[in-house]
């Protein structure tokens, strides 16, 4: 099996049941051996923008991502652009996790931020010690290292999952891409 990392992709076996994870792109953004795992669904958008959940965010062009089941309450960010925020922690090549909040609501306020530059999300997906190794050998997950920064800002949500697959360069994954969402309707 491939070592579980940050900066790696987990994406979802076509037939995983469910709900939270169905089709969907999880970001890893640590891992510990001793102590779990967590990441960041990157396709599943939620209804609404930043600046209804911080009004002093002037620009209402910043989508809201749903990053998993826990801590619903919170608020998760990833970027693409190094000199952005002080504290930012670099994933894997030019993509970074998080970083100065208050130094990021200041330009959010004086709207010095590109949308397409950056994603939010509330809550997270998170795994106990030895539980995504589980899932992983289960078979529930791809672990995937071809992190394609297009895919994580730029894809369409529901093709994404499609394409992360194929961006394995693995024939027998990336026919997966082609599976129905119900194969009894196949």
């Amino acid at each position: 099996m491939a070592s579980i990392s940050p900066g790696k992709l987990l994406i979802a076996d076509p037939f995983l049941k469910d709900p939270h994870f169905h089709r969907s792109i999880v970001l890893l953004c640590d891992h510990e051996e001793d102590e779990g795992s967590y990441g960041l669904i990157l396709n599943k958008p939620l209804e609404g923008n930043l600046q209804q959940l911080l009004p002093d965010v002037s620009n209402d062009q910043f989508p809201i991502y749903y990053g998993g089941p826990v801590q619903v309450n919170s608020l998760q960010f990833i970027h693409r652009s190094p000199g952005l925020l002080e504290g930012s922690v670099e994933l894997q090549n030019g993509l970074f996790l998080g970083g100065d909040f208050d130094q990021l609501m200041e330009k959010l306020k004086l709207n010095t931020v590109d949308p397409g530059l950056i994603k939010f999300f509330i809550g997270y997906s998170g795994w106990g010690e030895g539980q995504l190794a589980g899932e992983l050998k289960e078979h529930s997950w791809i672990l995937s290292n071809a992190i394609d920064i297009p895919l994580v800002f730029d894809k369409e949500e529901q093709e994404a999952w499609k394409q992360a697959l194929r961006d394995t360069d693995n024939p027998d994954i990336a026919i997966m891409a082609n599976y129905p969402i119900d194969p009894q309707l196949n």
